[in-house]
């Protein structure tokens, strides 16, 4: 692969202003809610995780999701879930959502739940704050928990602006949060994995740059995956003109289209049609 892969031309870094506006509204909500459900990307469960948001719940209980788990390496899966004291493996999109999701709650807040019965105080519905960055599939989560299409989805970051509870039950309500990440994204490694799985903008990336770091990425952790998705040698000193050239896609005095095969390997990336791959090592 060509040597420029290995320099970094760009500094990653986002941080619109609804986000700050998000970070304010989240943190003067929290004092509602009994517990905080924190949303990750299952094949980046580190570099999805917002500090900001942590720091904020640390005095409440958090249930950890590692959403997307569909789309991870299955072995890496069970690895990070060790890694966490209350966490749920799942696709948010899986017909026993809800009833998986507030039994973990339920038990998580067990001790609460025992202590106002043994006060007299009549039941009332448990409050979950759902959090996570961007494109980490929170508004499918709640639509899905819920059963009706209560928040907007899209595959890009910075679709969710406002506050909304929502009644799951009569046992659980969810108050779902747009999706934030951190003022400035200080490791580049993860601003990239970021990136790579659209947390970020594509806007402001050199594309090619992130789908250089990608490839090396499967290549080094999962060997032969490149090779049979696009018929290439993995060792080739140009692997995105190789394979436009596979593909076909040439354009005057036959120069591969660069541009067409970049945006093409990014999207297979996140749409997992490279397979089922992690970015993070447990």
């Amino acid at each position: 692969m060509e040597e420029k892969e290995v320099k970094d031309q760009s500094h990653i870094n986002w941080y619109p202003g609804h986000m700050a506006k998000a970070h304010r509204l989240i943190r003067e909500q929290l004092s509602l809610a009994d517990i905080v459900i924190e949303l990750r990307d299952a094949r980046m469960p580190d570099a999805s995780a917002n500090p900001m948001l942590q720091e904020l719940s640390v005095n409440k209980p958090v249930l950890i999701i590692l959403n997307k788990a569909d789309l991870a390496d299955q072995k890496q899966n069970e690895e990070w879930k060790k890694h966490f004291e209350n966490c749920l493996v799942l696709n948010s999109a899986s017909d026993d959502l809800t009833k998986t999701v507030v039994k973990e709650v339920k038990r998580i807040l067990a001790d609460k739940l025992a202590r106002a019965k043994a006060r007299g105080i009549r039941k009332k519905a448990l409050r979950a704050m759902v959090v996570g960055i961007p494109n980490v599939g929170k508004s499918t989560f709640i639509n899905n928990i819920v059963k009706k299409k209560v928040a907007k989805t899209e595959n890009r970051p910075g679709v969710t602006k406002n506050l909304q509870w929502i009644r799951i039950n009569e046992d659980v309500e969810l108050l779902d949060t747009p999706g934030v990440l951190w003022p400035k994204l200080d490791d580049q490694e993860k601003a990239k994995k970021l990136a790579l799985l659209g947390s970020i903008n594509d806007e402001i990336l050199d594309k090619e740059e992130l789908v250089l770091f990608g490839l090396r990425y499967i290549i080094e952790h999962y060997p032969g995956l490149i090779k049979e998705r696009y018929g290439v040698d993995e060792n080739s000193e140009d692997l995105l003109s190789e394979i436009a050239k596979e593909k076909k896609w040439l354009g005057t005095s036959n120069i591969p289209d660069l541009d067409k095969t970049v945006n093409l390997i990014l999207k297979d990336i996140r749409s997992n049609k490279i397979g089922r791959i992690t970015f993070e090592d447990a």
